[in-house]
């Protein structure tokens, strides 16, 4: 039977959510992700399946596991991987093929309703006797009857599509690879160019992965083609936007406002600009994790090790 090693930083309750899906003849085995890097590549050694999160591993853990079949993530970015030397190994790798998308996609109307309703200053103002200290008449928004552009129309970029619909928004995408007509039809949704996208849409939405393609898409002549009322929202990878340009952007009022789970740097620099400035709604890089994920993710993943385990290329695989 496969030997899965699964090294992780996750609650040992969550972990056993996460490996509850393994058939019960299977040898699971799970590992503190932050084990020195020589035990982990003496684990790895006769191990047939890596399980990952965080998505990294150090290359002298792949150089030991002479009998990887598959190196799967349980997260949707794989920009910390060792992509290079995977290749030259010839180890396939999976990621989470979409089992977070719903709860990302929850989170992102989470941030465009907190950035649009103002909903962190007003629960502050409430607590300080402020009750109605925020004019919303003048300064609040509503998403029905905006343009919404989504910037990659993947798995999650598709759950987002799909939750607009009941909002009566319009919505334009911009992404490499068009959706087939039938789909954009029930989606409700129209491809663009990113130009045509940034100049268009009231809140811009990214959902990318980092590759060298996508490391600051959105940078100083990008953020220049919105609208000074636009709001942008960010809950892919930091570097996908140029953090400079953003800031410098946000200062200006050249964009209205943003929603950011993730930065170029994190933890980020406590003097960082960004994190001073009063038209932002940060969260913690936090977009994909609910209590209800690590089921769906479990599930996944232990169906696509069975596949490869029986011959078949494994679902998700990044290269």
């Amino acid at each position: 039977m496969p030997k899965v090693i699964f090294f992780t930083n996750l609650a040992p309750k969550l972990a056993a959510q996460v490996v509850a899906p393994a058939p019960p003849d299977w040898d699971v085995f799970v590992h503190g992700h932050d084990l020195p890097e020589a035990k982990k590549a003496q684990l790895a050694t006769d191990a047939d399946f890596l399980i990952l999160f965080p998505g990294a591993i150090e290359e002298s853990v792949l150089w030991a596991a002479q009998k990887i079949k598959l190196v799967q993530l349980v997260s949707a970015g794989f920009d910390r991987m060792p992509l290079r030397l995977l290749r030259e190994l010839e180890i396939p790798l999976a990621n989470n093929g979409g089992t977070n998308a719903i709860d990302v996609a929850e989170h992102t109307f989470a941030l465009i309703l907190s950035v649009y309703r103002r909903l962190p200053e007003m629960d502050r103002n409430v607590r300080a006797d402020g009750w109605k200290k925020i004019d919303s008449g003048m300064t609040t928004f509503t998403i029905g009857g905006k343009t919404i552009g989504i910037v990659g129309l993947g798995h999650i970029g598709k759950e987002v599509a799909q939750r607009l619909i009941p909002f009566g928004a319009r919505v334009l995408y911009c992404d490499p690879f068009p959706i087939p007509a039938e789909v954009e039809q029930s989606l409700r949704v129209q491809r663009v160019a990113l130009d045509a996208l940034l100049v268009q849409s009231d809140i811009v939405t990214l959902h990318v992965p980092l590759n060298d393609q996508t490391r600051h898409l959105i940078g100083p002549a990008e953020l220049a083609r919105m609208k000074s009322s636009a709001i942008i929202i960010n809950t892919c990878r930091g570097p996908v936007v140029d953090e400079v340009a953003l800031t410098e952007a946000l200062q200006s009022g050249s964009i209205a406002a943003a929603g950011l789970d993730v930065l170029r740097d994190e933890p980020t620099d406590p003097n960082n600009p960004i994190l001073h400035l009063k038209n932002v709604v940060f969260t913690p890089h936090i977009a994909g994790v609910t209590y209800d994920t690590w089921q769906r993710r479990g599930i996944f993943i232990f169906e696509n090790l069975q596949r490869v385990w029986t011959g078949e290329e494994p679902l998700a695989r990044i290269q």
